[in-house]
């Protein structure tokens, strides 16, 4: 998981597309004072080094009828099942993220659904015969707080401050 060295270019580049994955090329590169060639090869470079990972739509789970999100703190039966667990969870479309954790979850993940009911048919039906020995479900009732990470290239340097 190693680190790569960024210039000043990649961050402001970076900066820009985190706040508008669909901004042209051309505009970024008028702001960056470089050429749009410049700023398409550093986007595939960028791309190619794993620190851009694509540009997506983000679908508003409301709009289209999932009014319900959760997250499931995954307790496992045998913690070697962790892998035949996860490729379970990939077939069930409303788990949308799953994380291996510290603390007292072997696995916390998140679910949208479409109400309570349908909430509850995901845990019964689809989580609980994947060998679990229990859950704990936290439902949120409003993200408060989205973005992407910060870009900041003198983190390094703001540590030999102190």
């Amino acid at each position: 998981m190693g680190h790569h060295q960024l210039d000043a270019l990649d961050e402001q580049i970076l900066k820009m597309i985190a706040d508008n994955a669909r901004i042209p090329f051309l505009e970024v590169a008028r702001v960056c004072n470089v050429s749009g060639a410049a700023i398409h090869q550093r986007i595939q470079k960028l791309t190619n080094l794993g620190i851009l990972k694509g540009s997506e739509f983000v679908i508003d789970p409301e709009k289209v009828g999932y009014d319900t999100c959760a997250y499931v703190g995954i307790f496992l039966k045998d913690p070697e099942k962790f892998d035949s667990v996860v490729m379970a969870l990939e077939e069930i479309p409303e788990v949308v993220e799953c994380h291996f954790t510290t603390g007292k979850y072997d696995m916390f993940i998140k679910i949208f659904a479409k109400n309570n009911n349908h909430m509850l048919s995901i845990i019964h039906d689809k989580l609980q015969p994947l060998g679990l020995s229990r859950t704990e479900t936290l439902i949120s009732f409003h993200q408060a707080i989205r973005r992407q990470m910060p870009i900041d290239l003198d983190l390094e340097d703001d540590d030999d401050d102190k």
